[in-house]
């Protein structure tokens, strides 16, 4: 259902009273930006950054647990959490006290650490494969995972879902167009169509991915649980399911992106739901919110990457980079496995993300809206569609960039961080009830002056 044009028009008038709100709020980060614009185009030292779409952006002074503080000095309940690289909170203690105690005994040594078969165990046990490797974003993981594949399979194509997002992988890339895999036009720099041995399929379709994958030329399927960068897409009953039993059918190895709905449990929606990938991919919370990730896989998997390793012409495979596995992230991954990503912290973050969605349907309801609050774990969404998405495509279709921005920039204006890139918001170990019962309260107002309700 299309927005309404009076909603929209009145999300355009809000967007300009608060820009000029943060403006008026925010002198030192003004002061900060100009600085920084020196050697930092717009003053960030990464262009993402500049996705809030204030002014000019947020400086931070410190941020600790759910709350963050800027260089005004004002606070803030953050539901963003740095996109869930700080999912579990900023600086949580036992990772900020190991990262202190490893700092003093070596960062970085292109060796392996006295911690690593621990920190192996832990992740055999917490995720369920058998085999670990250690790269520093997710993005490495999963271009890893993609070589492997093809090197294991001899097969060139990737299968992925419309509207994914798997980092800086070049081969996820691609988009449906009139019902064929096109490039998407976004990415800068590319000389090599990726369309050329990538395939976007229609996510929820079984049957045409089953019909893909039995051409028998794809190497892998690359896909996350849920659609979790573009509005909230939550996969139907047993589809991962009759995913990877049809590509085992048909020779293709399958690896499951949970960077983002590791916020399902502690073993993420793999262990939750019983999947049995090949290949399993987490990212940006393993770590505590140290740059790290990781990707696991099968008895199977490690012994054909024996097989090619040794059949292989010697030289740099193209796969690993020098601080992948650091002592540092070593020591932050352990702590954070044994003493963060706990079921007890797992469990408090669900039961506040279940009261932040049962409130934002309330207000949604209470406005009138055709809206819907969707929810995997600690991570809930408000969606722009008055039913459950299915595909990338009604995804795309639900985005309102313009309201979308309205609400993100009230809510910035009344001390209420959300992530910048649609309406996503995570609850951490630290989120209180309080926390939740502020953003409530200001989204419910942020609706009213949406709605045309204010003062009555």
């Amino acid at each position: 259902m299309p927005m309404p044009t009076e909603i929209r028009q009145r999300a355009e008038i809000l967007i300009a009273s608060e820009k000029a709100r943060y403006a008026e709020l925010h002198p030192r980060s003004r002061q900060m930006a100009a600085e920084a614009g020196a050697h930092f185009p717009g003053g960030v030292p990464l262009h993402w950054m500049l996705d809030w779409e204030t002014p000019f952006p947020l400086f931070v002074r410190a941020a600790k647990g759910s709350t963050v503080t800027d260089v005004d000095g004002l606070t803030y309940s953050d539901f963003c959490l740095g996109d869930t690289g700080a999912m579990f909170g900023h600086s949580p203690e036992p990772v900020a006290r190991a990262i202190a105690a490893q700092a003093t005994s070596g960062l970085t040594a292109m060796l392996p650490s006295d911690l690593t078969a621990e920190v192996g165990r832990l992740l055999a046990s917490q995720f369920g494969l058998p085999y670990w490797q250690v790269t520093a974003t997710a993005s490495d993981a999963n271009r890893a995972v993609v070589r492997w594949a093809r090197a294991l399979t001899g097969r060139r194509k990737v299968l992925v879902f419309d509207g994914c997002y798997h980092g800086q992988v070049e081969d996820a890339f691609v988009k449906l167009d009139g019902g064929k895999t096109k490039m998407k036009p976004s990415l800068l720099g590319q000389v090599v169509d990726v369309a050329e041995n990538s395939i976007a399929a229609p996510f929820n379709d079984i049957e045409t991915a089953e019909a893909l994958l039995a051409c028998e030329d794809i190497a892998l399927v690359l896909t996350e649980p849920a659609l979790t960068n573009t509005a909230m897409v939550l996969p139907k009953d047993s589809f991962i399911e009759k995913l990877i039993d049809a590509a085992h059918r048909h020779g293709s190895l399958v690896c499951i992106d949970e960077t983002h709905t590791i916020s399902t449990g502690p073993g993420g929606y793999t262990r939750t739901h019983n999947i049995d990938p090949d290949f399993f991919v987490l990212g940006k919370p393993v770590a505590g919110g140290l740059p790290a990730a990781v990707f696991g896989f099968t008895a199977r998997v490690e012994a054909d990457m024996n097989r090619v390793l040794a059949e292989k012409t010697p030289g740099y495979s193209g796969i690993g980079t020098t601080l992948s596995g650091n002592m540092l992230a070593l020591a932050a991954m352990r702590a954070c496995l044994v003493e963060v990503m706990t079921p007890e912290n797992f469990a408090h973050m669900t039961s506040l993300a279940e009261k932040l969605a049962a409130g934002l349907r309330a207000e949604v309801a209470r406005h009138g809206l055709p809206w819907t609050v969707t929810q995997i774990g600690a991570r809930a969404e408000l969606v722009f569609s008055e039913r459950p998405l299915e595909s990338g495509a009604e995804a795309a279709a639900a985005i309102d960039h313009t309201v979308e921005r309205a609400i993100h920039l009230f809510l910035l204006n009344r001390n209420v961080l959300v992530t910048p890139f649609h309406n996503m918001t995570l609850v951490a170990p630290s989120t209180t009830g309080a926390d939740v019962e502020k953003l409530v309260a200001n989204f419910s107002a942020a609706l009213d002056a949406l709605c045309g309700k204010e003062g009555r």
